[in-house]
C-alpha cells in the first residue's frame, strides 16, 4: 500500500469525491440526451489542453479549460456551415485534439516521459491540489443548483427537444450550458483520472443507474452516488495496488456497470413483458 501524508489524502479523497459527482452529473445529460460522442471530444479537447500547459509551462487546468470551451463552441457552427453532420465534426474535431496532445507531449522538453506527462495520461494522487478541489467542488454546487432551478426545463428537454421548443424552452442556451459544464467536469477531474480515461468515469456510473431505474428523479439522485462510490473505491483500488487512480476508478466502474448489467432489474422486466 502506498503511504502518503494525511493532508494528500485528504485532499485526494475529496477530490475523488467531487470528480464522481461533477463527472456523473453531467453523464446523465451526455447518456439522455445521446451525446456521448460528444463528451468523448469534449474529453480529448481538455486531455489536448492539458499537454498544451505542460508544453508551454503554464496550468493545465487553465489550457483544458480553454481547449475544451473552443471545442464546445466549434461544434454548431463548424457542423451548420460545412453542412456535415455533428457526429463527422465531432470525429474530426476529435481525431485533432488526439494528435494535438501527443504532438504537444512529444515537444516538451524533457516532458513526455516525465511524470507531469504521464499525469494527464493516467490522473495521479499526488497531482490534485486544494485549488483543485476547490474547484471542483464550485462546480459541484453550480451543477446541483443549475439543475434544482431548471429541472422542469431540463427534463422537458431530456423528454423531447422538439417539444420542449415549441413550449417556448430556448434549448440551444441549454444545450450550450449542459456541453460546457460537462467540458468543465472534465477538465477539473483531468488531473486525478487522467486524460485518456475520464471518459468513462461520465458514462459509466449513468449507464449503471440506468439498469436499475426507469425514474428520472431516481437517475438524477443516484448516478452521482454511484459515481463518488466508484472513485472511492477505485482510490482505495490505487493505494493498494500501486495503480495508477484513474485506471483504478475505470476498473471499478466498469465491473459495477458490468454487474448491474447481469442483475439489472430492468433487464428481467423487459424479459418477462416480452
Amino acid at each position: 500500500m502506498i503511504s502518503i501524508p494525511m493532508a494528500l489524502l485528504i485532499t485526494a479523497t475529496l477530490g475523488s469525491v467531487f470528480a464522481g459527482l461533477t463527472c456523473s452529473i453531467a453523464g446523465v445529460f451526455v447518456v439522455r440526451l445521446n451525446m456521448a460522442s460528444i463528451g468523448f471530444c469534449m474529453s480529448h479537447a481538455a486531455f489536448a489542453g492539458a499537454a498544451f500547459g505542460v508544453l508551454i509551462e503554464i496550468d493545465p487546468l487553465l489550457t483544458a479549460m480553454l481547449f475544451s470551451s473552443i471545442a464546445a463552441v466549434l461544434l454548431s457552427p463548424v457542423a451548420s456551415r460545412a453542412k456535415l453532420s455533428t457526429d463527422v465534426v465531432i470525429g474530426i474535431i476529435f481525431s485533432l485534439m488526439i494528435a494535438l496532445a501527443f504532438i504537444f507531449l512529444n515537444l516538451s522538453p524533457g516532458e513526455a516521459a516525465s511524470g507531469s506527462a504521464l499525469r494527464i495520461l493516467w490522473g495521479s494522487i499526488f497531482a490534485v491540489s486544494e485549488f483543485d478541489v476547490l474547484y471542483l467542488a464550485i462546480l459541484s454546487v453550480a451543477i446541483i443548483s443549475f439543475v434544482i432551478l431548471f429541472y422542469k426545463e431540463i427534463l422537458s428537454l431530456l423528454f423531447n427537444r422538439k417539444l420542449a421548443e415549441a413550449a417556448g424552452i430556448n434549448t440551444y442556451v441549454f444545450m450550450l450550458v449542459i456541453v460546457f459544464m460537462t467540458g468543465l467536469a472534465v477538465s477539473f477531474s483531468l488531473k486525478l483520472v487522467g486524460g485518456l480515461l475520464v471518459y468513462a468515469l461520465i458514462i459509466n456510473p449513468t449507464s449503471t443507474a440506468y439498469q436499475y431505474f426507469w425514474d428520472f428523479r431516481k437517475i438524477m439522485i443516484f448516478s452521482p452516488l454511484i459515481g463518488v462510490a466508484s472513485c472511492i473505491a477505485g482510490f482505495t483500488f490505487s493505494l493498494e495496488t500501486d495503480f495508477p487512480i484513474g485506471a483504478s476508478i475505470v476498473i471499478v466502474s466498469a465491473a459495477l456497470l458490468t454487474v448491474s448489467i447481469v442483475i439489472s432489474p430492468k433487464r428481467r422486466t423487459a424479459k418477462g413483458r416480452a
